[in-house]
């Protein structure tokens, strides 16, 4: 999975795909020859940041936290369909940097087989700055690499799905820092509730559209004058909860659905 590879740079959000990555690479080629780096920035949850830290440290792997600047990028903050492209972009010409400074001939990230089947424009920067996905040139789909963390007792191997905050957004509303703040202060106070399984809250102008799964529902509604309470103090004006309950990349639907919204 790892041939080829003499030092290994590996981008490291702390989820379970990236967790398996790292793991798998220091028993393959040595702690001190991997670095997990984790990138800072407001599309990034200082939850999940701190949560990625104390991984590394815990499994004893030299980690860095960089900061990267996707706020700064007109076509990142435009919200298009291309906008992941735009995203990993700024990230993967960091790591490749950090790479050639350090002499490490090998960048590598934690996209996993399902990805393949998804809507992923971040893939074409990926090949662009020559960075590996070993667990998709495995064929290890999530389901089968949360079999195999549990069995490695990784902490993780539970963990709920991941990503930026900038998912969070129909493509073509304009990503704001403070439109940002909105939805991860929205989806920490869901979490104060109990929930423990995947949540998103989709932002359409002022109006927040609740993602949790159906066997959350209960504990949504039993909460929904705190939850409508809490959202319009920060912002929100109008909250609903999705029947449909969470799923992953339902944004990426306008792409092909021409139905009218």
């Amino acid at each position: 999975m790892l041939s080829g590879c003499r030092g290994a740079l590996i981008a490291f959000s702390g989820g379970v795909d990236s967790a398996f990555l790292l793991y798998k690479a220091a028993a393959a080629l040595g702690r001190n020859n991997i670095l997990a780096v984790t990138a800072v920035s407001p599309i990034r949850t200082a939850s999940e940041i701190k949560a990625a830290g104390e991984l590394a440290a815990a499994l004893g792997i030299p980690h860095r936290l960089i900061h990267t600047a996707e706020l700064s990028s007109p076509l990142f903050l435009e919200n298009g369909p291309d906008r992941c492209y735009h995203c990993k972009k700024t990230l993967f010409a960091s790591l490749a940097a950090i790479a050639a400074k350090e002499s490490r001939n090998c960048i590598l990230d934690g996209s996993n087989y399902d990805d393949l089947a998804d809507y992923r424009p971040g893939a074409a920067a990926a090949c662009e700055f020559g960075v590996r996905s070993p667990l998709q040139e495995a064929a290890l789909a999530k389901k089968e690499i949360r079999i195999l963390s549990r069995r490695c007792r990784l902490p993780v191997w539970n963990r709920p799905a991941q990503s930026c905050l900038a998912t969070r957004f129909p493509y073509g509303e304009k990503i704001e820092l403070e439109k940002l703040k909105r939805v991860e202060e929205a989806e920490s106070f869901l979490r104060s509730l109990g929930l423990r399984r995947e949540i998103r809250v989709r932002c359409h102008g002022r109006s927040a559209r609740i993602e949790v799964c159906p066997a959350d529902f209960a504990r949504v509604i039993k909460k929904r004058a705190a939850v409508g309470s809490y959202f319009k103090k920060i912002g929100f004006r109008h909250v609903s909860l999705d029947l449909e309950g969470y799923a992953s990349g339902i944004l990426n639907r306008s792409l092909t659905d021409n139905r009218p919204e």
